[in-house]
């Protein structure tokens, strides 16, 4: 099955990279050398990813990225994510990525600030 193995590969991937906050190690780990990405600050190829998320994430020792979930479906996976960083506000972060013969191909991301008020009393995680 699929979503078997994907998952599993994912569930590493997520534990290095938003965890540990290992970034070469974790694209090193299941990152395609065809890595599209369509985050538009962000070139494809997996060295423009490292060069632009390595610090945010291994030179930040006081931020932290909480998973809140892991979606797995066939060849599609998503983490949903609380991104805090000491003086800015936490962030509600989806990223969705793409498999293709066990590796990741592509990438997707949704960012959304934690409001200060809500028009309710819902949780964003």
């Amino acid at each position: 099955m699929k979503s078997a193995g994907n998952r599993a590969a994912f569930e590493t991937f997520v534990d290095l990279f938003y965890t540990q906050k290992r970034v070469a190690d974790a694209f090193a780990y299941l990152v395609s050398d065809r890595y599209i990405q369509h985050n538009p600050t962000i070139a494809d190829g997996p060295a423009a990813a490292i060069e632009m998320l390595a610090p945010k994430f291994d030179e930040s020792p006081d931020a932290s990225f909480e998973v809140q979930r892991i979606l797995v479906d066939e060849d599609l996976a998503m983490v949903h994510v609380k991104a805090s960083r000491p003086g800015a506000p936490d962030a509600a972060v989806a990223d969705i990525y793409r498999f293709e013969d066990g590796r990741i191909v592509e990438h997707w991301d949704v960012l959304q600030q934690v409001p200060v008020h809500a028009a309710h009393d819902h949780p964003m995680f």
